[in-house]
């Protein structure tokens, strides 16, 4: 049996809100009445209602108020909001509509109306509940799917370089090399889906610590050279003398440059030049700050979608029009960097090519 759904009716006049609640009251609803915005707003994280009939002309907090604070909320933004008054419909509606209500009844209401947009309202919110349910079950299994993925993907990391050890043939000593390019790859694609899924969830805590970026950074340069120079690319490093030390996640923060670094090196052409670039910067609050440049010369990214290839929900829709250097390893350098307080984004590298930048 499903249950019932819930209905808060929100008028400071007590008989308006009996007479709304007896015009439902056949209706089987859980209704709960309340008489003014502030009311509303301390009993909203409690109730959770499926909808809220709001009257418009409330003291201290109006109808146009709480609608925009509720649907500004993201834990409130769901619920449909229904606006009753007594104001001319053609002065009210338009900013009803601005404020963020979904739909309208003009006093005095009419039963059969109130009842009409009641369940309109429901059914909508009821399918909105439904299609919740179904992503977040797909994106559980999803990240249950990717999770199983990462032992196999270790298994043939170890194997290849248990049979690198042990064959000296220069031919088969190239494929294993490919064989491990290609498990890293996976390996790396694997732990950023399960990355992604613990930030969404907010799960993720930074492990602050004092890190040398230059030495991250050469790090990553000692296996992604190997990548580099059997695609015929120069891969080229341009950091300070002196170390650069930052309190950051080291983990996350390595994991931003291989994403970076390897996007950069898939979508460069041969005989063309990889560039990272590493400066320090000084800020009026005195700490220790830096930006960090991945620069290519690939095929770059039009100016209309740099905002948008690091957005998740957005890869489809680009890989469709064919945009290159885009994949969730970008959404999660997003993710990463805004987890640190700083900033991420791409600029165009004249002639040809794309910089990616991030700033912390």
């Amino acid at each position: 049996m499903a249950p019932r759904s819930k209905i808060l009716i929100v008028d400071d006049e007590l008989t308006m809100r009996r007479q709304l609640s007896s015009m439902l009251a056949t209706e089987d609803y859980d209704m709960t009445l309340l008489a003014s915005g502030t009311e509303l707003l301390e009993k909203l994280p409690e109730i959770m209602p499926d909808l809220i009939i709001l009257d418009l002309m409330l003291p201290e907090l109006d109808g146009f108020e709480l609608c925009r604070r509720l649907k500004s909320n993201n834990q409130f933004q769901h619920i449909p909001i229904v606006l009753v008054t007594v104001l001319d419909a053609k002065t009210a509606l338009p900013q009803g509509v601005v404020a963020g209500a979904d739909d309208f009844l003009q006093k005095p209401v009419s039963k059969v109306e109130l009842r009409a947009r009641v369940r309109s309202m429901l059914r909508i919110k009821r399918q909105y509940d439904e299609l919740e349910a179904t992503l977040k079950m797909r994106e559980e299994l999803s990240n249950m799917i990717v999770h199983d993925m990462s032992s196999p993907i270790v298994s043939v990391l170890l194997h290849a370089t248990l049979m690198e050890n042990k064959i000296t043939e220069p031919e088969l000593l190239e494929h294993l090399k490919m064989i491990r390019m290609a498990a890293d790859r996976l390996d790396s694609f694997t732990n950023d889906m399960l990355m992604l899924a613990k930030m969404e969830q907010s799960k993720l805590r930074l492990n602050l610590t004092p890190v040398d970026i230059n030495q991250l950074i050469l790090d990553a340069e000692k296996h992604f050279s190997v990548i580099a120079n059997y695609k015929g690319i120069h891969l080229k490093l341009l950091l300070p003398t002196a170390p650069l030390t930052i309190s950051i996640d080291s983990n996350l923060f390595r994991r931003v440059i291989a994403n970076l670094l390897a996007n950069a090196l898939q979508y460069s052409p041969s005989d063309t030049t990889v560039t990272v670039s590493l400066v320090a910067v000084t800020k009026l609050d005195g700490k220790p700050h830096f930006c960090m440049q991945v620069i290519d010369q690939g095929s770059g990214i039009p100016a209309e979608y740099r905002l948008r290839v690091f957005e998740k929900f957005e890869v489809i829709d680009l890989k469709k029009k064919g945009i290159a250097q885009i994949g969730l390893g970008l959404t999660f350098c997003k993710m990463a960097v805004d987890a640190h307080g700083g900033k991420i984004y791409v600029e165009s590298n004249q002639p040809q090519g794309s910089i990616f930048v991030v700033e912390i």
